[in-house]
């Protein structure tokens, strides 16, 4: 099976690029690598520098499956460059899938977010709730989900509404919430909570990318939307987990953000997944990291600090 990954260079792609290559298949990715890249190289894998706004050079010819991983993400860097965001994230897409219906691929795996709820107080968030994107990032997720489902007779689409992901990759991020905090307290045994009583879903990476997998080998059988998280903990749960693996000190001040909600998955499970790894397990993962000397406090596993560096 030949699949094409686009932001296969990112914090998930880098790991889900190497799960795919070491389940034997033939990975093609492309990426800007505006982030780098940390791949090493493979004989089923090929590596392409490009921006996916160039739509028609994306290579995909042969490939069975595109897994669309690439985008403008998190909120300071959505609202770093709006046009920009909404350029990458929505038109871009649009056009990737047309070119993936051009090229007869059979199906296209979208990475969109669980963040396009906005504020729920339901007690469980399922994928036939209303939406209501409070950021141009939640936004552009949102338009991009209709954009392609308008190609569902055309291509198989699947549309993936992760959690906040925590783990260590590669190509690590520390802007994520259970990332974040964890690096706080193993760097400054200090960790700020901004606000606190807000509950955000999580999920593993390594679990987000057997989601991804067990998609493509659902195929037909599962088409549309679907959640994907399966901690729903408040931010100050999050910092209490984290001191319990990592001695730290808790700081709580105020935050604008209100986005609370809790993510129910139900239907993904439905479908036969089941999650392996917890938010502790993610901790105890950067502990191990940090403390081997391959996970340091760097700017450059900051998205937006990378971003504001960047000439685009």
């Amino acid at each position: 099976m030949h699949i094409l990954v686009t932001g296969g260079c990112g914090y998930v792609g880098t790991s889900l690029t190497l799960e795919l290559l070491k389940l034997g298949m033939q990975v093609t990715v492309a990426d800007i690598m505006w982030f780098g890249n940390y791949l090493p190289g493979h004989k089923n894998l090929k590596v392409v520098r490009e921006d996916i706004r160039n739509a028609e050079a994306v290579p995909m010819k042969g490939v069975d499956a595109v897994i669309h991983l690439a985008n403008i993400a998190n909120d300071p860097c959505g609202e770093l460059d709006s046009k920009l965001s909404w350029e990458v994230n929505v038109l871009a897409t649009m056009r990737l899938a047309e070119q993936a219906i051009r090229n007869n691929v059979k199906q296209f795996i979208y990475a969109s977010s669980g963040s396009v709820y906005g504020v729920k107080d339901e007690p469980e968030v399922t994928e036939d709730l209303s939406l209501v994107p409070i950021s141009d990032y939640n936004k552009t997720k949102m338009v991009s989900e209709r954009v392609l489902l308008s190609y569902k007779d055309d291509i198989l689409i699947q549309c993936v509404r992760p959690a906040t992901v925590c783990g260590y990759s590669p190509r690590m991020r520390l802007d994520l919430s259970v990332n974040m905090l964890t690096i706080q307290a193993l760097a400054n045994g200090r960790i700020t909570v901004l606000g606190g009583n807000q509950t955000r879903p999580n999920i593993h990476l390594k679990d987000l990318i057997s989601v991804y997998v067990h998609f493509l080998k659902q195929g037909s059988k599962s088409e549309g939307i679907y959640n994907a998280g399966f901690e729903n903990l408040s931010i100050l749960d999050i910092a209490k987990k984290i001191v319990s693996h990592v001695p730290a000190e808790i700081v709580v001040s105020e935050s604008n953000d209100p986005r609370s909600y809790r993510l129910c998955s139900k239907k993904l499970s439905a479908t036969g997944f089941e999650p392996k790894y917890r938010v502790d397990d993610a901790i105890q993962e950067l502990v191990k990291e940090f403390k081997a000397g391959n996970l340091k406090n760097e700017d450059k596993w900051y998205n937006i600090k990378t971003m504001k560096n960047l000439k685009i």
